[in-house]
């Protein structure tokens, strides 16, 4: 049995395989010039999925390294407000040493009173100190007041209690709790937490002002307030530990964050970027490939019968 093979057919087959060989070589070409081998879902619809995950951990890592940017930024403006709380406690205390002198007249201790006063007022200014963004350092969970507030009966805390965190997998703090950082400090005396910086302050330059007190009198009060102020020294310098320490845990929490963006990088590059050295080799070989089939099909088309009928 003999098969024919019509010429319109033979030509059209030709036609066909050197525009597929045509759209193979521009494809390439298209990669090449992007880098990526998978520039849509439909060049291969797993690696696409394996990219766009990667992607997205990637995107949440970046989240999260702004949250711990964040939690950082408070953190050390926190710590260098405690740092300031604990030179101005350091002054008071030697107003206080120098009070119990018993040269000093009523009004030199005056003058060391309204110094403490001082004080005090630059105190309460730290401790309402802002992070720059609008909220309080020492504002506890997210109160938009400043959380301090000065009144007759003595500074109040007005903040919420506890402290804000990050929202994402590894919770770190954005503010301090104020209220126990600057009004519970554990007494001396009877062991309660209780001790506030600001009614320690104002107690001792009211003793201090008041004239005819005896020697006894002025002694008793410069040690209890030594006493009060080295236990509220201590229980900032507490508080000032316990943000180092959360400046530490920041840094192990932004070396993970890093390699887990790495990976998430190089795992979307695995699966979405052109080998180039690859990709050059296939190209090469695609266009001599075309340039074969286009010299054979021009060849094809000269074996038309109406050819040799017209010779």
């Amino acid at each position: 049995m003999t098969m024919r093979i019509a010429t319109f057919n033979s030509f059209d087959r030709g036609l066909n395989t050197l525009q597929k060989r045509q759209a193979d070589l521009m494809g390439l070409q298209e990669q090449m010039t992007s880098g990526k081998r998978v520039s849509r879902a439909s060049d291969d619809p797993a690696a696409a999925a394996r990219a766009e995950r990667a992607m997205i951990a990637k995107l949440r890592t970046e989240a999260d390294q702004r949250a711990v940017d964040a939690s950082r930024n408070s953190t050390l403006q926190a710590e260098s407000a405690l740092g300031d709380a604990g030179e101005l406690l350091q002054q008071a205390r030697e107003y206080m040493i120098s009070a119990g002198n018993a040269s000093y007249s009523d009004q030199e201790r005056e003058g060391l009173a309204v110094a403490i006063r001082g004080l005090r007022e630059q105190l309460l200014s730290v401790s309402n100190r802002g992070d720059g963004s609008g909220a309080y350092l020492f504002g506890g969970q997210g109160s938009s007041q400043v959380p301090f507030a000065d009144e007759p009966g003595g500074v109040q805390f007005r903040g919420d209690g506890g402290a804000a965190v990050t929202a994402n997998a590894q919770p770190l703090p954005l503010t301090v709790d104020g209220g126990f950082t600057w009004l519970q400090a554990t007494d001396p005396d009877t062991g309660s937490s209780d001790l506030s910086v600001f009614d320690v302050l104002d107690r001792l330059a009211t003793e201090l002002a008041t004239d005819g007190r005896s020697n006894d009198d002025i002694a008793a009060t410069v040690r209890e307030g030594v006493k009060d102020l080295d236990a509220i020294s201590d229980h900032l310098l507490s508080a000032r530990s316990r943000l180092g320490e959360t400046l530490n845990r920041s840094d192990a929490v932004e070396v993970r964050l890093s390699q887990q963006a790495l990976m998430a990088s190089a795992e979307r590059s695995a699966a979405e970027d052109l080998d180039m050295v690859e990709a050059a080799s296939d190209f090469q070989n695609q266009q001599t490939g075309y340039d074969a089939a286009l010299k054979a099909y021009s060849m094809v088309q000269r074996l038309s019968l109406f050819d040799y009928i017209s010779a």
